[in-house]
């Protein structure tokens, strides 16, 4: 990995940290980032010991910019031969990913931006961030970002943002439901870390198993989904995991994950 690369991938103890890394166009989207992203998300669902990732841009002015206009009309997928688009396809496998994903907005959040906070399971702005889909004032709309702004928030605060175009400030985002929260700029690194602190100290097992299943109701009717439930509930009660929780409550000590290899 350069200082040079779209994207830089870096390991912090549990924790694998994606930065966007072209500050000089506002970290816009290109595939080369769209690549470096799912490539470290891949790491972070495949490497050992690791319990959540960080998605951020580089510098203090923006998260992502949107696509990176300079390709013209080929940024938002040209190859009319591929039934998907690259954000398409790590769209897909963010969908499956057993591990959280927590979203750094360190700046503004735009257009494209927007897609791939929207992916992420958590997300935390800086006061100073802006948020908005302005695709329309370039003649296309964000397509793509309604198949999670449609479950994520309410249908006027959607169309409010795809059909005005209009940016909205950090504190109408976390209103909306698009963050957890917003803190001082000079704060957010110590916001993530407490949240990164809070998803270690629970089971990997646990956490796996209900990304899938929160994942899998999306797709189901009332009947269906308590059903579902039903029967995940108790697989997740015969895990190690379960075990060790019920074991460490009762003796009240910290517990020991197996699925962690402590």
């Amino acid at each position: 990995m350069s200082a040079t690369d779209p994207v830089l991938v870096e390991r912090r103890g549990a924790v694998i940290w994606i930065t966007i890394n072209r500050q000089e166009r506002r970290n816009a989207i290109n595939n080369d980032v769209i690549t470096g992203i799912e490539n470290g998300l891949r790491r972070a669902s495949t490497e050992e010991g690791v319990r959540a990732a960080v998605l951020t841009g580089a510098g203090e002015k923006a998260f992502c910019a949107g696509g990176d206009l300079q390709q013209g009309t080929s940024v938002f997928g040209d190859q009319l031969q591929e039934p998907t688009t690259d954000f398409g396809r790590l769209a897909r496998f963010v969908q499956t990913m057993p591990l959280p994903v927590v979203a750094r907005i360190n700046g503004a959040c735009v257009a494209g931006g927007m897609g791939l906070m929207s992916l992420c399971d958590l997300a935390v702005a800086a006061d100073h961030a802006r948020f908005g889909l302005p695709e329309a004032r370039v003649g296309v709309f964000p397509m793509q970002v309604q198949v999670y702004f449609r479950n994520m928030i309410l249908p006027r605060h959607a169309a409010e943002l795809c059909f005005t175009g209009e940016l909205i400030g950090a504190e109408r985002a976390r209103e909306m439901g698009l963050v957890n929260y917003v803190v001082p700029a000079a704060e957010l690194d110590e916001k993530v870390d407490w949240i990164l602190e809070r998803l270690a100290m629970n089971s990997p097992t646990a956490i796996r198993r209900g990304k899938y299943v929160m994942a899998a109701m999306q797709q189901m009717n009332f009947h269906e989904a308590i059903a579902f439930a039903e029967g995940q509930i108790m697989l997740t009660a015969m895990t190690d995991d379960a075990a060790e929780g019920l074991s460490a409550f009762t003796e009240k000590r910290k517990p020991r994950w197996q699925s962690d290899g402590e």
